[in-house]
Order: C-alpha cells, then sequence, then structure tokens
C-alpha cells in the first residue's frame, strides 16, 4: 500500500547561451518577412529559460562569421549552445549552409556558413548540450560541388530541428501583416515545455503534421545523439570559476548595454525626454518626448537626425508619431506613447561612436509663429552589438579551420538559397492560392562571376595532399602561382599531377 516514490534526476548547464540569426533584406535573392518575427518571438522565450541571447538581423558573411567567433567566446565546458538560423539555405552532401544577406547570384560554399563547421567548433568547447534550429531550405545547391571535410567527435549531446526534410524547402506563412514561419508557429507553443528537448521537437513535428497548408510539402526532421534528458529548461549550476564565469557575463552584456536615457534642457527653456530601446541586437528605437515648453510657444517639436551613413535609417521613416510608421512592429506595444519615434538598424555596421543631432523646433505666438531651431549633439557611444565590431576584418580563423577549404569574403565552405514564405519558401516563389504556399521556379542559371578560379583549384589540389593520419598531417601549398595561373584549364590536370609527384 505504500506509494512508490519516482525521483527524476535533472541535468544542468553551467550557462545557457543562444545565438538567433533571422536574414530577410537579401541583396541579390528573395526577400522575406518572418525572420523578423521568428527571431523575436524565440527570443522572449529563450530568455525566460534563463538564455543569454544574442538576437541579430540581416547579417553579411563577415559579420555573420564574426558573430559566430563572438558566440563560441561565450561557450565553455558544460555550457548549453543553441543556435538559430532563419533566413536563405541549403544542404549538400549532409552538410547546411547559411546564406548571409550579401551573398551573389547564384552562390557556392564559398559566400555561405557551414553550420557543421559550427559544430565542430562547439565541440572543442566542450559543450554540455548543442542545439541547432534551423529554418531554411534544404535543397542540393546545383551551383555548389564542394564536399567540405568535417570530422566531428563522437558526443551524445548534439540536437538538429530541421524546418524540413532533406532535398525539402521551408514556407513562410501568406499574409500582408507579419507573422511567424511554419516552424515558429508551432515551435514557440512548446518551447518552454519542460521536456527533453527531443520530446519538445517531436511534439512540434506533430503539430507541423496537422497544418493542411504544409501538408506533404513541408515536415520537421529530427536527428539526434542525445543519451541524457537534457531540456532547455534545465537549471544552471555554474561550474567553472567565479572568474571565468564573470568575464562571459560581462562579454555577453556588452550586446545588450542600452544608451541611458536623458533630458535635455534648451535655451528657450524647453526640456525634451531622449529614450532608448533594443528590438534586436543590432537595432535600436529612439524616442524623444516634450515634458516642458514655454507657455509662450504654440508649437513645440524634437526630432532626430545627422546619422552616420553606415546605418540603415530611412529619412522618410524617421521621427514619425506611432512605431508602425517607422518599421517598430514588434516592441510597439512596450513603448511609451506620445512620442516621435526612430528605428535605427544595422548596428552591426557601426564603425566609429553613435552621435546624432537633437533639433528641437518652436514657434512663439508673439513672433507672429515664425519657426525658431535650436540644436544639440548626442554622442551615445556604440549601443548594443555595436561594441563587438562585428563589421571588423576576420581576425580568427574559427570556422575557416573545420572545412577543407578557405572561408574568407572571396573562399568559404559554404552557401544556399532556399526558404519559402507560404507565401514564399527560402526560395523564390509564386503564390499558389489554393494552398496558400509559393511554389518555387526553377533556379536561375547565372553563371557567377568567379572571382577566382585559380584558389578554387588550389583549394583542391591542397586538399588532396592533407593525409590524416594517427601521428602524420602532410600539407603541400603551390608554388608559383602566377605561373599556374597562365597554364590553359585543359593543361591543369596534368599539371597537378607532376607537382603531386615532385612533392
Amino acid at each position: 500500500n505504500n506509494p512508490i516514490l519516482k525521483i527524476v534526476i535533472r541535468n544542468s548547464s553551467t550557462d545557457k547561451v543562444a545565438l538567433l540569426i533571422g536574414n530577410l533584406s537579401y541583396q541579390n535573392h528573395p526577400q522575406l518577412k518572418a525572420p523578423m518575427v521568428d527571431v523575436y518571438d524565440l527570443t522572449n522565450l529563450l530568455r525566460q529559460l534563463n538564455f543569454q541571447v544574442v538576437s541579430l538581423l540581416d547579417l553579411t558573411e563577415q559579420e555573420m562569421r564574426n558573430a559566430v567567433d563572438e558566440f563560441l567566446l561565450l561557450l565553455h565546458k558544460g555550457v548549453y549552445g543553441l543556435l538559430y538560423y532563419a533566413g536563405h539555405g541549403y544542404e549538400n552532401y549532409g552538410n547546411s549552409f547559411m546564406v548571409p544577406v550579401d551573398a551573389p547570384n547564384p552562390y557556392r560554399s564559398a559566400n555561405c556558413l557551414c553550420v557543421q563547421s559550427i559544430l565542430k567548433l562547439m565541440q572543442e568547447k566542450e559543450t554540455g548540450l548543442n542545439v541547432f534550429l534551423l529554418d531554411m531550405c534544404r535543397k542540393r545547391n546545383i551551383h555548389d560541388d564542394s564536399a567540405p571535410n568535417i570530422v566531428l567527435r563522437v558526443t551524445a549531446n548534439i540536437v538538429f530541428g530541421y524546418a524540413t526534410c532533406q532535398d525539402a524547402e521551408a514556407f513562410e506563412l501568406s499574409s500582408s501583416g507579419f507573422t511567424n514561419g511554419v516552424f515558429v508557429k508551432f515551435l514557440k507553443k512548446r518551447l518552454l515545455d519542460d521536456e527533453k528537448i527531443t520530446v519538445v521537437l517531436d511534439r512540434v513535428a506533430e503539430d507541423m503534421g496537422q497544418f493542411d497548408a504544409t501538408k506533404g510539402k513541408q515536415a520537421l526532421e529530427i536527428r539526434s545523439s542525445l543519451s541524457e534528458r537534457r531540456a532547455l529548461s534545465d537549471p544552471i549550476q555554474p561550474g567553472d570559476s567565479a572568474d571565468l564565469a564573470h568575464a562571459r557575463s560581462l562579454q555577453w552584456s556588452k550586446t545588450h548595454e542600452l544608451p541611458e536615457s536623458m533630458c535635455l534642457n534648451f535655451d528657450c527653456g524647453a526640456q525634451i525626454k531622449l529614450g532608448f530601446a533594443a528590438e534586436f541586437s543590432n537595432v535600436l528605437v529612439i524616442y524623444t518626448h516634450i515634458i516642458k515648453k514655454p507657455e509662450d510657444m504654440s508649437l513645440c517639436q524634437a526630432h532626430v537626425t545627422d546619422f552616420s551613413q553606415d546605418l540603415d535609417v530611412d529619412p522618410k521613416e524617421m521621427n514619425r508619431e506611432t512605431p508602425e510608421e517607422t518599421g517598430i512592429y514588434l516592441l510597439s506595444s512596450n513603448l511609451p506613447q506620445h512620442c516621435l519615434y526612430t528605428r535605427v538598424s544595422s548596428l552591426q555596421k557601426l564603425r566609429e561612436e553613435l552621435v546624432f543631432t537633437v533639433c528641437l523646433q518652436g514657434t512663439f505666438t508673439a513672433m507672429d509663429d515664425e519657426s525658431v531651431h535650436w540644436t544639440k549633439s548626442i554622442n551615445i557611444g556604440k549601443p548594443l552589438i555595436a561594441r563587438l565590431d562585428l563589421n571588423r576584418a576576420m581576425r580568427r580563423n574559427s570556422c575557416m579551420q573545420t572545412c577543407g577549404m578557405p572561408h574568407s569574403p572571396s573562399h568559404s565552405p559554404c552557401c544556399g538559397d532556399s526558404f519559402y514564405d507560404l507565401s514564399k519558401s527560402r526560395y523564390e516563389p509564386a503564390y499558389d492560392s489554393a494552398a496558400g504556399l509559393s511554389s518555387s521556379p526553377g533556379r536561375l542559371s547565372i553563371p557567377i562571376e568567379t572571382t577566382d578560379d585559380i584558389n578554387e583549384l588550389q583549394t583542391v589540389f591542397i586538399n588532396s595532399l592533407q593525409l590524416q593520419q594517427s601521428s602524420l598531417c602532410c600539407t603541400v601549398r603551390i608554388h608559383h602561382q602566377h605561373n599556374f595561373c597562365n597554364i590553359q584549364p585543359e593543361e591543369r590536370k596534368s599539371w597537378l599531377k607532376i607537382k603531386i609527384k615532385n612533392y
């Protein structure tokens, strides 16, 4: 008659860190909508699970690589690391590639980031859990024949949640407003469940399977080597030294430091409040509010202007009376009312401190309604992600070292373009009113401008000479590249064979 006591032993992490990237404003590919909403919603949910979250929109290849570098700095033994990516993508030979917003059309692995390369680097940090949520298409990229040789460790702590199956597309919901992609539409309902992460994803897969709009078109795929009950809701038990934990915390806090709000006093007697909010780690909202105006002033307005050209600020969308007018759709309910709002995005491009002008315009009754202007220059330093200088030249080799090909702006083994919008896929779609989906036309067969075919051949040559044995690793470089450039393409293979023999 005695009740049986069930004891559940919980795992714990030494910390929980998440990097969320949403690419939507592509320069040479179809624009997307859902990544902004998806990243915003997941950011709020992961913070409820005590994750330290960096959320970024619209990154170039260099910015994405540097963001991954900063993410890796936060990972140490026992840390739960989570990477979510929404945008165009593809999969070749089992390797997944994320497409930056500046990728050419068509792109190759040299223009993109390889997810498996990032996993290899995470494994080197001895993380407690590695979670990848890839909200992108997984179609084969016919323009990319590279097969990076990435050797991963055998660890029982890896989970992949693919928004769609291999060789299939991922969709966005068709809507005139801003809605989630199909994956996050169902993921956000389950993410806070106190269950093993694979159980959570299984339930998301079941939910997606009941969604009529994507039946037969998109299905969640889960790949896992997880052998323990690891959950995103697991508690944090710091396991390293206090100094190391403090250093990690400081590194993370850099991306979330907002300028302090301030009151500006003008000679005319008017007082303006200048406030700031963060929509994402690289999107700042500035708002102005009239606190006090002189009694003899019939009209008093304050606006901000003169932003750095590095930033993405549309003058037509600055100093608007509602957040929505300036593109602030997700944060609007949390902002103070009766202000003028300006949305400053792409903070990762900021090279110097952010300096702008606050302009006060007033009209006095005694001056026949003639307008008078006052200005103040404001310096708020480098807010949010700008502190990390993601625009810098890549100074660490990070994921460059994990693939068989170089990862630089001109060579990188990663690339892909597919993402459907349920008005689009993370591919270019045409809307299908019957299914509520877009169908993707065939890929454009526009020849890519090869920045350096020689570099490609040289890379293949070098990779063919990399011998990985228990005690031997030999890499031979090609010398006299100038002479190699002058050899006719049909003669290069025989030239390479001679070189290999000589070495």
